[in-house]
């Protein structure tokens, strides 16, 4: 028996998003004519047969989507939400803002108030102390699916950087300029925590060169919170080779620490970090960072979760999609050199 024909397939041989096809379908005035019948011809040739059972069922939905993420003060969560954002409004659904301040009792109340208010589902970047187990309870309570964002944890759709592979690139990089000792400040046990500091591990060990990451180094993701880790690094007499933020906002208390205690980033440590948002290319000077597209990641995410509200997709195993990460190499590295 053929596989069925799919609204996937339609978008594909048409050359459109999922998201437009079901809006030709549907017969939105927003999508260009010369697009609509690009949908309609590739529906033609591949005998796609409507299922209008359930597009009646979807007329009874809200067409809202909830977006949870931990605050907005941080650049990368910035865009990320932005780009839900428009590809939610170019899908015909208003979307919800929500933020847990990183804090698991808050994302739960946010996420029951949301339900209570018939979103057809939801967007998360959990907070950190996120239980799995409680999430997938109030998801399948609800009937709501839920697609994870930046941070994973099993069970879940999940869209995010490939952490582990941008680490390896950076430590990679680190190992090449001739640093030996590498301390990784910042961030707590989130799931990117531990998939950055795993990479970084891997890497430099081939290279013979020493990761220091130690509860001390341990912080908040703010720039308090990395010049309070390492200024308990310096406390303790050491001095490393090289200094990797957990993101681009702790980098920026790490910088403001290695000038309070005369130090210069780029000259006397070699400083790089994670997420290039504005924060890395505008530092003095400019930092290398690990590019994590947050972007991509919202509309990676997105596209997940509106065919996930599909009615081919509606029972496929989660699904996980890496986005392809980049080391966008600048001073604070390229000019350091081995000390004497």
């Amino acid at each position: 028996m053929a596989p069925r024909i799919t609204l996937e397939d339609v978008s594909k041989a048409a050359g459109v998003s999922r998201s437009t096809a079901s809006l030709v379908i549907r017969g939105s005035s927003r999508i260009p004519e010369t697009t609509a019948v690009k949908v309609r011809e590739a529906m033609d040739q591949l005998g796609y047969v409507y299922n209008r059972q359930a597009a009646n069922l979807r007329q009874s939905r809200t067409m809202t989507i909830g977006l949870i993420v931990t605050e907005i003060i941080n650049p990368y969560f910035a865009e990320l939400a932005m780009a839900v954002d428009q590809i939610t409004h170019d899908a015909g659904y208003t979307i919800f803002i929500g933020y847990s301040r990183d804090l698991e009792d808050r994302q739960q109340e946010i996420v029951a108030s949301m339900i209570e208010r018939q979103v057809d589902g939801l967007l998360i970047l959990p907070a950190l102390d996120t239980d799995p187990g409680s999430l997938t309870k109030q998801a399948n309570a609800a009937n709501v699916p839920i697609v994870l964002l930046a941070r994973h944890f099993p069970g879940f759709d999940y869209a995010g950087s490939d952490n582990v592979k941008g680490a390896g690139m950076l430590a990679d990089h680190l190992a090449a300029l001739g640093c030996k000792t590498v301390a990784f400040v910042g961030g707590r046990t989130a799931p990117s925590f531990l998939e950055r500091e795993k990479g970084l591990r891997s890497a430099l060990d081939a290279h013979h060169a020493e990761l220091w990451s130690r509860e001390e180094l341990r912080s908040t993701v703010s720039p308090e919170g990395g010049a309070t880790a390492l200024g308990r690094l310096f406390d303790q007499g050491n001095l490393p080779d090289a200094v990797v933020a957990y993101s681009d906002i702790v980098a920026q208390g790490v910088y403001d620490e290695m000038r309070h205690r005369g130090l210069e980033p780029g000259r006397d440590i070699a400083v790089a970090s994670f997420d290039d948002t504005r924060i890395a290319a505008t530092q003095s000077p400019p930092m290398t960072s690990v590019a994590g597209f947050p972007q991509q990641v919202g509309t990676k995410g997105i596209q997940m979760l509106l065919a996930r509200l599909g009615e081919e997709n509606a029972d496929t195993p989660p699904q996980v999609e890496l986005i392809e990460p980049q080391l966008k190499i600048r001073s604070s590295t390229a000019t350091w050199r081995t000390r004497n």
